[in-house]
């Protein structure tokens, strides 16, 4: 079967064997061919479903601190190195007051599994900013809780939530994760945000120690399995201070392709031109966004702070306001093609609406 055979498939049916998978993620010797395929149609389907409108959220990085010790991040519990933080309600609050005023609708609480931020706390925290901006979704983005948990901040006005998975192959969990942590319990998360009534995100890092693209096509299948509203994949890049500094960052060919495979097989979706795209490639988040992405997501957080929220080595957009960086992303998307749009930006899994409109 012909390369654009294959494209058009995944296209039409949302899916595609393993074998042709594979094909379109390592596509050795014939790269041009796939990348060609893969984004024009990518482009046409996010255009058929959310036409030229790329969503903004705006994200609010509230605590560095973490219970947990995954292998791959800078901000992990092992890391003495790390200048922890945490943000007050109130610091919140004034981030958000300056988001609705630069043009933000959705507002993402990410932080490590910090046990200082109880559920009574977070609780307050969304509930006081879903009743001073009734117009906004509130996005949390704070790992792995109990049920009644996620229940607790989606009965207090939490809208989405994110958890990405990482990689869907139990070996290969084990190999990024300490004992204490389970892929099984990761999983199970997702499903309990799901029925509790949430949009849920997830997603994986593209180019992880030790993944293969068995991996990939098994992060493909789960995603099929779940069903999330939301994807986010992003290369894994190496921080310094952790057992994987040495290892090769995702590449972003690789990255791209993938991006183009899940806007074909999830058209309905919202995905990313993640922040961490643009960390190995000074264009990423353009090349994200005609790959098939339709959000971007700005930094809110205070300044003094961002630097200290060290996921990975090389993080961009940590010392800029955030007003400054409103207006950059705003016309990076527009010399893409795209446009901003300042609403929460909803999923549209009812099939979509004409190109441009």
């Amino acid at each position: 079967m012909s390369i654009n055979s294959m494209v058009e498939n995944l296209r039409k049916n949302k899916d595609l064997p393993d074998a042709d998978l594979k094909t379109l993620i390592e596509s050795a010797g014939c790269e041009a061919e796939v990348e060609t395929a893969l984004f024009l149609n990518a482009d046409e389907v996010r255009k058929d479903y959310y036409g030229i409108d790329v969503y903004i959220r705006g994200l609010i990085e509230f605590t560095n601190y973490c219970g947990n010790d995954c292998y791959y991040c800078g901000i992990r519990a092992g890391n003495g190195k790390a200048q922890r933080y945490r943000l007050s309600t109130e610091e919140i609050l004034a981030c958000c007051k300056e988001g609705y005023e630069l043009g933000f609708r959705t507002f993402v609480l990410q932080g490590g599994e910090d046990e200082a931020f109880s559920d009574g706390i977070i609780c307050d925290i969304v509930s006081q900013i879903k009743a001073l901006y009734p117009d906004c979704a509130v996005t949390l983005s704070l790992g792995e809780k109990s049920y009644d948990s996620y229940k607790a901040y989606f009965d207090a006005g939490a809208n989405r939530y994110l958890l990405r998975h990482e990689t869907a192959n139990a070996e290969h969990y084990r190999r990024l994760h300490p004992a204490d942590m389970s892929l099984e319990k990761r999983k199970q998360c997702l499903f309990d945000i799901k029925e509790i009534g949430y949009e849920v995100g997830t997603g994986f890092m593209v180019g992880s120690p030790y993944q293969t693209t068995e991996h990939i096509i098994e992060d493909l299948r789960f995603l099929q399995k779940l069903q999330p509203d939301m994807i986010g994949i992003g290369p894994f890049i190496s921080h310094q201070s952790t057992q994987f500094h040495d290892f090769e960052n995702g590449a972003l060919h690789l990255c791209l392709r993938l991006l183009a495979i899940l806007r074909l097989m999830f058209p309905y979706a919202l995905i990313p031109a993640t922040t961490a795209l643009g960390t190995i490639a000074g264009n990423g988040r353009e090349l994200g966004l005609k790959a098939g992405a339709n959000v971007v997501m700005p930094n809110l957080s205070p300044i003094k702070f961002r630097k200290q929220y060290d996921l990975y080595d090389g993080k961009i957009c940590t010392g800029d306001k955030a007003a400054k960086c409103r207006v950059c992303i705003e016309g990076r998307v527009a010399a893409a093609g795209y446009k901003i749009v300042v609403d929460i930006g909803g999923v549209k899994r009812e099939g979509g609406r004409p190109a441009g409109k």
